[in-house]
């Protein structure tokens, strides 16, 4: 047997529970049906067969799951970080124990190649740990002593929180958001994307089995305009933290303006890599096919623009698009598969639009440009060159893998191609001219920019874009500072003259 089919049939196996019993709710420590009984079906983008029935919240689900929540926050806020720490530590181990169960069942059920999905249930693992770690302190603030006072500064865990997660890397997009909330002590309600449902189930049964409290972190699964609007509008929920489009941030923030919620947004991008003459061509070239061809460029960090000097922009693009067109397409499980199929019919149409609009605004197909095979969501990874910036594939979110390269012939035009967007997530440079990296990243309009590199994790540095691309940070200790709220206590260090009225 193959190793294809020996991956098939171990994935089959951990989707059984979930083609016969469905994906239920989580909800104070109990897997329970929609309150409606409805339910609707989740595909796989492989071949659009049913993976499972799936309960389909609405707002008397999320009143549940408020309820609960709020109900575990009253003593998970109280319980010692320390004590947290040890329980999300345990969660990571757990998580660990169960990494090929969760990478497999997250490849059929978004189409993500198992190369990159084996390591994301690794990666979740390490989120936990990392804030875990930090759970302890994370109340902890300063003494700010003057001549009269002290005061004495100190977080506290907000309530309880709404998380809502993307279809991406779902898994591990959903520990990035979880797990610190949960070591600041919030207890959380959780609704993932409708597209990819499944393994937010393993992570709530996988997190309880650790010793989690239940109640503490809560699943509602649905759609955006039933369960996803009445989580952002409930008044219990004191904080959202969304994962998606730029519109639907947008949707959010109008949704939880009455409530005055405080809201966390990781939007989209249309993120350049600027390449200079004067760079390590090789490894700009690995590193912009990586960042474009890895995870089906499905990824809100993704180098979709490819912004190159005119002097090598002819020869670098020609290397690009041999790296392209020698990429694997095929099945998720495949061990040599690179681009798996997109996520539904729906995005596949979407990007496929793209191919079309692009060669009509004047733009090449240099590789790629055509679905795969008549069944899945397969398409082949694709270069546009000959591109102008005001071009709809150098402007819009496509979310697939889709490179557009366009050509610019000094420093000052690459900032000003590559600020140019509505979004401003992360930017790329490769040059071998130290002060050019200064002056480029000074002027560049994004949250993240990574000099001579691929996109590399750091946990404690801030994770988050400006304009379109999102509001407020991630990562370290800025995502406390979301989930808590500062307060201050002031002592008075020798008396002082109160004034006196009416007398």
């Amino acid at each position: 047997m193959s190793a294809l089919n020996e991956n098939i049939a171990r994935a089959q196996a951990y989707l059984e529970r979930f083609r016969t019993g469905g994906v239920l709710h989580h909800i104070a420590g109990e897997s329970t049906p929609a309150a409606s009984g409805e339910m609707f079906e989740s595909i796989s983008p492989i071949d659009l067969e049913p993976l499972a029935k799936v309960a389909k919240g609405d707002p008397s689900d999320i009143d549940r799951a408020v309820a609960a929540a709020k109900h575990a926050f009253a003593s998970w806020s109280k319980t010692p970080g320390k004590e947290r720490r040890a329980i999300l530590i345990k969660v990571a181990e757990a998580i660990e124990a169960r990494a090929e169960e969760i990478a497999f069942t997250e490849c059929m059920d978004t189409g993500q190649a198992l190369r990159f999905m084996a390591k994301a249930a690794l990666r979740g693992a390490e989120n936990f740990r990392f804030f875990a770690d930090q759970a302890p302190t994370a109340e902890d603030g300063q003494a700010l002593r003057n001549a009269n006072q002290m005061n004495v500064t100190a977080r506290r865990p907000i309530g309880p929180v709404g998380v809502i997660t993307p279809w991406n890397t779902p898994f591990m997009l959903s520990t990035w958001k979880i797990a610190p909330a949960l070591a600041a002590g919030c207890a959380v309600v959780h609704k993932p994307a409708e597209f990819s449902p499944l393994t937010a189930k393993l992570l709530v049964e996988i997190a309880e089995e650790a010793g989690l409290p239940k109640g503490v972190l809560n699943l509602v699964n649905g759609f955006g305009e039933d369960a996803g609007k009445a989580l952002t509008e409930h008044p219990d929920i004191k904080a959202i933290a969304f994962v998606g489009e730029s519109r639907t941030g947008s949707m959010i923030m109008a949704q939880g303006a009455p409530s005055l919620k405080r809201v966390h947004f990781e939007l989209g991008g249309k993120n350049p890599v600027i390449v200079f003459d004067d760079a390590d061509l090789d490894r700009a070239v690995d590193a912009a096919t990586f960042m474009i061809y890895s995870l089906n460029g499905e990824r809100c960090t993704s180098s979709s623009r490819l912004l190159v000097q005119r002097s090598i922009y002819e020869p670098f693009c020609a290397r690009v698009a041999e790296v392209a067109d020698r990429i694997k397409v095929g099945h998720p499980l495949d061990p040599d598969t690179v681009v798996g199929p997109l996520i539904h019919p729906v995005h596949e149409k979407k990007v496929l639009s793209y191919f079309d609009k692009a060669v009509e605004e004047g733009a090449t197909i240099a590789a790629g440009g055509a679905k795969v095979g008549e069944a899945g969501c397969f398409v082949r990874p694709t270069l546009f060159t000959n591109a102008t910036n005001s071009m709809a594939v150098a402007q819009e979110e496509i979310f697939g893998p889709v490179l557009t390269a366009i050509p610019f012939e000094d420093e000052q035009e690459a900032i000003n191609i590559a600020n140019d967007v509505d979004y401003g997530l992360t930017a790329y440079l490769w040059t071998q001219d130290l002060e050019r990296a200064l002056r480029v990243t000074d002027q560049l309009e994004a949250g993240m920019m990574w000099v001579n590199s691929e996109n590399v994790r750091h946990l404690p540095a801030p994770f988050g874009g400006v304009k379109a691309s999102g509001i407020g940070r991630d990562g370290g200790d800025w995502s406390f500072d979301f989930y808590m709220e500062t307060i201050n206590v002031c002592f008075p260090r020798a008396s002082h003259r109160i004034p006196k009225l009416g007398g």
